[in-house]
């Protein structure tokens, strides 16, 4: 066996769009699903209430006294997570594809819990400094599902992507 202490180094080499554009709206259908588990059958909160948190990033603050159920803010919400979703698979799929971190299952896996730590502490840290009510879901149950949604799309690319040569 080989020992390759230079494979990981920068090269030329765009990663594939739509296999990104697919790993993120992806994972970020696993992210929501986890979501709504948790806040459903362990903290027993509304699953509704996410959703209006999500949405007041673009309908603004009001959007947290709305009631239980709209389907107007779920839709937003909706689509801000999923275009939140897929601009992060585009990210990540810029940072595996030039430095090869594709190169196995370990690796690529890695990758993407290191990439979910870094979305974790960007948006929770990060974000929750214009949109203060996401400092409420910081914790280890975010954090968790946070890179399982790193390794999900790191997983999910690296399966769908062609080369490009």
């Amino acid at each position: 066996m080989e020992l390759h202490m230079h494979s990981h180094h920068w090269e030329r080499r765009l990663p594939d769009w739509p296999a990104a554009a697919i790993a993120g709206f992806a994972a970020g259908a696993v992210l929501m699903v986890l979501e709504l588990f948790w806040s459903t059958m362990v903290t027993e909160i509304s699953p509704w209430t996410t959703s209006r948190m999500v949405a007041a990033i673009v309908i603004g603050p009001d959007t947290l006294q709305a009631g239980d159920f709209s389907l107007a803010v779920v839709a937003v919400a909706l689509a801000t997570h999923y275009v939140f979703s897929i601009i992060l698979g585009l990210i990540l799929a810029t940072i595996i594809a030039p430095f090869h971190f594709d190169s196995s299952f370990g690796m690529v896996l890695l990758t993407g819990a290191v990439f979910g730590l870094l979305a974790y502490l960007f948006n929770f840290y990060g974000m929750a400094r214009f949109f203060s009510w996401f400092d409420d879901m910081r914790g280890w149950a975010t954090l968790v599902a946070h890179l399982i949604f790193g390794m999900s799309a790191a997983i999910i690319y690296w399966k769908l992507e062609r080369p490009i040569a």
